[in-house]
């Protein structure tokens, strides 16, 4: 009986959903049809009051430029008692311009001129005339009024009219050309009407059956609709069929995943900590490894299934390593134990860092070994260490110098111009210095933070070279060293930043002015070779052994020669140099012997296709 009712229910809303999709649908037809209706109906309305207005404002400049034209002329004309020539002018401009009127009236009333003659009331020309144009003229519909003033005569009125236009009959015949199309598009309407309705109403009426779902009907049977319907209906009903039967499943699925889910939180845990990049140990309280993944396998040098089951003390070959683990086993409440190792991999040290602690506070079960190689992370703290050590000890030189002839000036320099100007200028001199390095060592900074950025463009080598010849020419002077440029009649326009290209040789050239002693040489030699540029700047000065060769491209390095300690320098210049240049592709090296001097080569990329100087 119950199986019954339910049927019974569930047809009824079946007979209901059915009725409201029609109901909808012939809504949404007669909403479209009623919406289309007023915006074409608003459509024709706003085309006629548009055309109206223009067409009325159009007559009225045309009106209006018309009798302004036509004004001057018979001012001219009456001022000089040409009323014959006047009359004519009336009669051709009221026909060629299709006047309905045109006339010159005095104040009076007596028409002087028309367009058509037989109106005129006077046939001489008054030589005055009294009473106001203003007061005498009346303006007829459609028509404009002219009063002008005629000088030793009087004021007459002048009146322009338009022939009437047939705003009427195009008004009426836009609204019935409207009309029509607003017909075609009803019966258009209707047919995608009943194209819409049987096309749509399989959807139509999946959407009814999703709202009566989230309004709490839940039956399948109550929320299928016609199969006759489409092939969305068919789909929806199959849907619901599948959804049924996966519900069945959903019991006996749920019990089997909770079982499963168990033995997952097993597997999840340990691929976690197979992706650690960490090493991870868990040891019993027998010294035995229990768990070991593979990044502890590793760093132990061992496989991981040599390790696991085995005392742990034989592959930490470290006693105070094992004995940490000793305690932290037996000793459930030890906080936990950092301690650094060094080993070697057979190739260069290693420093690992075992981090040792018990898993569980209650009992000595198990103890946990967590491992890391810091050897690059030591390495990196070394260097910012040595680079700030360094940088310290450049900066505190200038700023001593600095100083020292600062009290110089305050103590000795009172009364002294002479002694004040050499205080002030060592210390400019010095601030100049202080300068350079700080700038420096920004951009050391920049090129280990990878943020120092190129910004390219066309470079003209034809006029960089010849520039870098007249900066260092009064230095080469001042110093007796022969400063000589070897460029070739043509040099190419490369896409590289001309700053920081102009830095690299700046600094080449620099350094050999700067290492040459008095009565050398310094040649600039430039050559442009299968689409590769070459800078080699060579000197005849102190030059350098291999040794110095090999770091002379290290940040703040300077050679252990007495003479290289006795010039001033901050070590970075060629470093700054060499990264700036690899930056565009390109590199430098060095070719130097003691007392000799030494060879710069600079290379850099031609960009294919840039234009010939």
């Amino acid at each position: 009986m119950r199986s019954k009712n339910e049927q019974k229910r569930g047809l009824l809303y079946r007979v209901r959903l059915v009725f409201r999709n029609d109901l909808h649908l012939t809504s949404l037809g007669f909403g479209f049809t009623a919406v289309l209706l007023a915006a074409m109906a608003a459509a024709a309305w706003w085309a006629g009051y548009t055309q109206d207005r223009a067409v009325r404002l159009a007559r009225i400049e045309r009106t209006q430029a018309i009798g302004g034209t036509l004004a001057r002329t018979t001012e001219v004309l009456l001022a000089d008692g040409r009323l014959d020539r006047l009359r004519r002018l009336i009669v051709e401009t009221a026909r060629e311009a299709d006047l309905a009127r045109c006339r010159i009236l005095l104040p009076d009333g007596h028409v002087l001129a028309d367009a058509i003659p037989d109106r005129i009331s006077l046939t001489d020309l008054p030589a005055t005339w009294p009473g106001q144009a203003a007061a005498a003229g009346r303006s007829l519909p459609g028509c404009r009024t002219f009063p002008l003033v005629i000088p030793d005569r009087g004021e007459v009125i002048l009146q322009v009219a338009l022939e009437p236009d047939a705003t009427g009959d195009w008004f009426w015949q836009t609204h019935a050309g409207i009309g029509a199309v607003c017909v075609l598009a009803l019966v258009t309407l209707a047919l995608m009407h009943r194209r819409f309705r049987s096309t749509f109403r399989g959807i139509w009426a999946v959407r009814q059956a999703l709202l009566a779902h989230h309004d709490g009907q839940r039956a399948p049977q109550a929320l299928k609709v016609n199969a006759g319907w489409g092939a969305e209906a068919e789909a929806w009903n199959d849907v619901l069929d599948q959804a049924e039967q996966c519900i069945r499943q959903t019991t006996l699925a749920r019990a089997e995943e909770t079982l499963r889910s168990r033995r997952n939180e097993c597997s999840d845990l340990s691929a976690a900590c197979e992706v650690l990049a960490q090493g991870l140990v868990l040891v019993d309280a027998g010294g035995k490894a229990k768990y070991v993944n593979s990044a502890a396998a590793m760093l132990l040098q061992s496989p991981r299934e040599a390790i696991e089951g085995q005392n742990l003390a034989q592959f930490l070959q470290d006693d105070e390593v094992a004995d940490a683990v000793c305690q932290a086993t037996r000793r459930p409440m030890q906080r936990r134990r950092i301690i650094e190792v060094e080993r070697s991999d057979g190739h260069s040290p290693v420093l690992l860092r075992f981090i040792v602690r018990p898993v569980r506070r209650e009992d000595s079960a198990v103890a946990m070994i967590v491992i890391e190689d810091i050897t690059q992370q030591r390495v990196a703290e070394d260097a910012r260490n040595a680079f700030v050590a360094q940088a310290t000890h450049e900066l505190r030189t200038p700023l001593t110098n600095i100083r020292m002839y600062a009290e110089m000036g305050l103590d000795e320099g009172q009364g002294d111009p002479a002694c004040q100007a050499n205080c002030l200028s060592v210390i400019n001199q010095e601030v100049g210095r202080l300068d350079r390095i700080v700038g420096d060592i920004l951009s050391v900074s920049e090129i280990e933070a990878g943020s120092l950025h190129l910004n390219a463009d066309d470079v003209r080598l034809d006029e960089l070279f010849p520039a870098l010849e007249v900066d260092y020419a009064a230095q080469a002077r001042e110093k007796g060293i022969d400063l000589t440029f070897d460029l070739p009649p043509k040099l190419p326009v490369i896409q590289a930043d001309r700053d920081k290209v102009a830095l690299g040789i700046h600094n080449l050239v620099g350094n050999a002015l700067k290492y040459t002693p008095s009565g050398g040489r310094v040649t600039v030699t430039v050559t442009v070779d299968e689409g590769r540029l070459t800078v080699a700047v060579a000197d005849t000065g102190i030059g350098m052994s291999e040794e110095d060769q090999r770091h002379v491209f290290e940040k703040f390095y300077r050679s252990a020669d007495k003479r290289v300690g006795q010039i001033e320098g901050s070590g970075l210049g060629l470093a700054i140099a060499r990264e700036v240049i690899r930056l565009h592709g390109g590199d430098i090296s060095v070719e130097s012997e003691v007392d000799e001097g030494s060879t710069f080569t600079l290379t850099l990329p031609v960009v294919e296709g840039a234009p010939v100087a």
